[in-house]
């Protein structure tokens, strides 16, 4: 298959339309768009992202009042997070409306539903008219993409077309909030954090980790992506250090690479090194840096444990993701 890359929005939303399969940008990641009403469409982004069929896809809208092109209904407390944090980094799950595939639930009768802020993503959304089905645009199991060239890195040649901009400003993936029956609870941390949601839901709570582990366990479906399999890992190995001033101090080595908030006695000796400003640009640049660790070939990178405050606690979540859980 031969991959367009384009910039315009028209061309990416006929392509979408016709059942066709785009990478777009969003404020978080990159995602794979598709008719998610188009069973054939979703089963190649499926083959496209090596994606296990048990995975649920997010559903993404131009506008959250359009919610019911994906869902059958909407809550009352979802409609309060939308109305907070939409557009935005936060995905409500949903009751499932019947023309959304199964494929995209994974045969669940719940889907998730997202409205993101870029208004490149929103135009492209708004343009094709159709729910799309967008799971972050890499191949399954790897870093997600932030950039329009780490996307091709993994799918040229595997999806219709790739638009050419650069926007994941926040670069982990969205928040997801089971608001399909009783108590909401969070079910991937993202850049939305528990306590603003609690600020506006007291009675939001956050999936606990031997819930997820019962789940993991046991193989059973889940709500949302990014639960059950691999995710977020590149070909070197991942350790997470969380005083590297006092665990790398002295390190020599040729092969390892390290990023973080901090430096340390001899981190210069690293061949690829990356030490942030702030824990936003951590977040927004993390995914990345594992991509080029790879293009470098290194076989092993040290990661600076996120602080669990603000977004921290969503990248420290991907960390151990990186790690192999």
């Amino acid at each position: 298959m031969l991959t367009e890359y384009i910039d315009s929005i028209e061309r990416a939303a006929h392509i979408i339309r016709a059942g066709g399969l785009v990478a777009f940008p969003t404020e978080t990641v990159f995602g794979i768009g598709a008719d998610a009403t188009n069973s054939d469409a979703v089963k190649r982004l499926f083959a496209a992202k090596g994606r296990p069929g048990n995975n649920p896809l997010i559903v993404h809208l131009d506008d959250a009042a359009h919610w019911s092109r994906a869902a059958s209904d909407l809550s009352d407390v979802a409609r309060v997070m939308l109305d907070c944090f939409s557009p935005g980094p936060l995905t409500v799950v949903l009751p499932k409306k019947e023309t959304i595939s199964e494929l995209v639930t994974a045969g669940l009768e719940t889907v998730g539903v997202r409205v993101p802020a870029l208004p490149i993503a929103r135009e492209i959304l708004r343009s094709a008219a159709v729910p799309v089905a967008a799971p972050s645009a890499n191949q399954s199991g790897r870093p997600s993409g932030t950039t329009w060239k780490a996307v091709a890195e993994d799918l040229d040649g595997r999806i219709d077309a790739i638009f050419t901009a650069d926007s994941s400003s926040i670069g982990i993936e969205s928040t997801v909030v089971d608001c399909s029956a009783g108590t909401p609870l969070v079910l991937r941390p993202g850049a939305i954090t528990l306590e603003q949601l609690q600020k506006i839901v007291p009675q939001t709570r956050e999936l606990q980790a031997d819930e997820k582990s019962e789940m993991t366990a046991s193989g059973r479906q889940v709500n949302s992506p990014g639960i059950l399999h691999p995710h977020y890992q590149p070909r070197a190995k991942v350790m997470m250090v969380d005083l590297p001033q006092k665990e790398l101090t002295g390190e020599q080595s040729k092969d390892a690479a390290y990023c973080g908030l901090d430096v340390f006695d001899g981190v210069e000796s690293f061949p690829c090194i990356k030490v942030f400003d702030s824990i936003d640009d951590y977040a927004a640049g993390f995914y990345e840096f594992l991509r080029e660790v790879d293009r470098q070939a290194i076989e092993r990178v040290f990661v600076q444990t996120a602080p669990e405050h603000g977004i921290g606690f969503a990248l420290r979540d991907r960390q151990r993701r990186a790690c192999g859980g």
